[in-house]
């Protein structure tokens, strides 16, 4: 009787496969996508700070956020979230807009230019991490669906997303495309 992957499967003790330098690990290919997130953002059509990209994924999230809402899922003040908007509405990405029922309170909407922009850095970052999963051999490709399927659902629900939101990281959750499972090819 064979009991692979359980605790008498000898590919499970290896040393470079503990929690520690897993995470290690991890955190290395993070910055790494970071990097690439980063450089790909930055050749977009226009250049936005990492701030202004998060509001602008937050409002697409959640349209119609007042500035308070805007400040907590951005986790910083109100006066920078004030600030924030006002270069992102003068740079032509963002509309303010009374709300409909209560006059004190305004609404924060993209407009069809932020929306474009927002497309613009989307594309980029889809097509840079494609190249990369493209030099990888296709079942590396495998694992790797595997195992970040795994960390989601380890990682469980109500752990907030970047954008603010909680996400339900259950093994049917749908991720940001709306797939359970990743494509295989590059």
């Amino acid at each position: 009787m064979t009991d692979l992957d359980g605790p008498g499967d000898p590919r499970a003790r290896r040393p470079g496969d503990g929690p520690e330098a897993v995470a290690a690990q991890i955190a290395d290919a993070v910055e790494s996508l970071t990097a690439l997130w980063s450089v790909a953002a930055q050749d977009a059509s226009l250049r936005l700070s990492l701030h202004q990209l998060r509001a602008l994924r937050a409002l697409e999230a959640a349209p119609g956020l007042n500035l308070t809402a805007l400040a907590d899922r951005l986790d910083i003040g109100l006066p920078t979230a004030s600030r924030l908007c006002d270069r992102l509405a003068a740079a032509g990405l963002l509309e303010r807009a009374p709300h409909p029922d209560t006059r004190r309170e305004v609404q924060l909407w993209l407009t069809a230019h932020g929306q474009h922009v927002l497309g613009d850095v989307a594309g980029r970052r889809a097509r840079a991490l494609a190249t990369a999963l493209a030099a990888m051999e296709p079942a590396e490709r495998v694992a790797l669906s595997r195992g970040l399927r795994g960390f989601l659902a380890a990682r469980g629900p109500g752990i907030p997303r970047v954008d603010g939101a909680e996400r339900d990281a259950g093994p049917d959750a749908a991720g940001p495309t709306g797939e359970t499972d990743p494509p295989d090819g590059p």
